[in-house]
């Protein structure tokens, strides 16, 4: 219990604490346990080697699928991006692990395999491992043009005037484009997921003075293509001089975590003056978008 803290109750020390997990965790800092806030502290209460860990519907979440997925990429087992949600390509990276250590190959992450893991883990080293190296490779390997693009552009309320305008432009530039107003976080990304995107564009209003651009970012693990297109289009928008100067974050927002695509999501502040350069912003974006697709804002380095 935090110091100063009462039991039983939510003081100024609870919620201090509160808003030092919410950071330390890449969400927004409310200090208000909220839907998203508990469901990472539950998440958080797992360690590899707690429970056994197998392909479920749904799918199995916590820091102890991080942790596995994080120590299969550094080994060389691409299990996809470090999101701590069991999926099939977990599944996959894990039997293939399993197989190539002479393991009984069931795609069951139980105490054999915890063992052999971290047997593994202290002879690699500490870098990204080869999911994040495909990530790039996959970017940077052939040029493309927004009317090869498959974009989903959201938008969490209040900012449909900037998503419509965004949706219209880049559908006259040929890319193939859907529009999601869905509340929540999860359905958006299902529609992006099933929609086979290239890249998501979100949209969120913010009480700050600062906008900002987020991409998905954890400690073992960041998106080299969402944070390669956030950079891309706060530096269209510092070119263009508009009021609106987003700056540059990694976070574990739901949204960022749970596409399967390179995505960014835009907290506009203020609100009021985004809307008012609406036309200028959503320009921003789109010669941003169209840079990116190039690959010309990506390197190796």
């Amino acid at each position: 219990m935090p110091a100063g803290a009462e039991a039983g109750l939510f003081c100024d020390a609870t919620q201090a604490s509160l808003r030092q997990f919410q950071q330390d965790r890449g969400l927004h800092l409310t200090g208000i346990c909220d839907e998203d806030t508990w469901r990472a502290i539950v998440e958080a209460s797992w360690k590899l080697g707690d429970r056994l860990l197998v392909l479920l519907a749904p799918n199995l979440r916590g820091d102890d699928v991080g942790e596995l997925q994080s120590s299969l990429a550094r080994i060389g087992f691409d299990s996809g991006r470090v999101d701590g949600i069991f999926g099939p390509a977990t599944e996959r990276a894990l039997e293939d692990f399993q197989n190539n250590c002479g393991l009984y190959v069931d795609g069951v992450c139980g105490a054999a395999t915890v063992r052999a893991l971290q047997v593994l883990a202290r002879q690699t080293g500490s870098g990204p491992g080869i999911t994040a190296v495909r990530e790039l490779h996959a970017l940077t390997a052939s040029a493309r043009s927004l009317a090869e693009l498959r974009i989903v552009i959201g938008q969490f309320g209040g900012l449909s005037t900037i998503s419509r305008q965004l949706v219209r432009s880049l559908r006259q530039r040929s890319a193939a484009v859907i529009a999601s107003d869905e509340p929540d976080s999860a359905a958006q990304a299902a529609a992006a997921n099933r929609f086979a995107a290239n890249v998501y564009v979100g949209f969120e209003t913010s009480g700050s003075s600062v906008a900002t651009i987020h991409y998905y970012a954890v400690p073992q693990f960041e998106s080299a293509g969402g944070r390669a297109l956030a950079v891309a289009i706060s530096d269209s928008c510092r070119s263009a001089s508009i009021g609106t100067q987003p700056v540059v974050q990694g976070m574990r927002l739901p949204v960022l975590r749970e596409t399967r695509m390179p995505a960014v999501l835009l907290s506009v502040g203020p609100v009021q003056q985004a809307l008012d350069e609406a036309t200028e912003l959503v320009k921003s974006i789109v010669d941003a978008l169209e840079v990116w697709a190039a690959g010309s804002t990506l390197s190796t380095g």
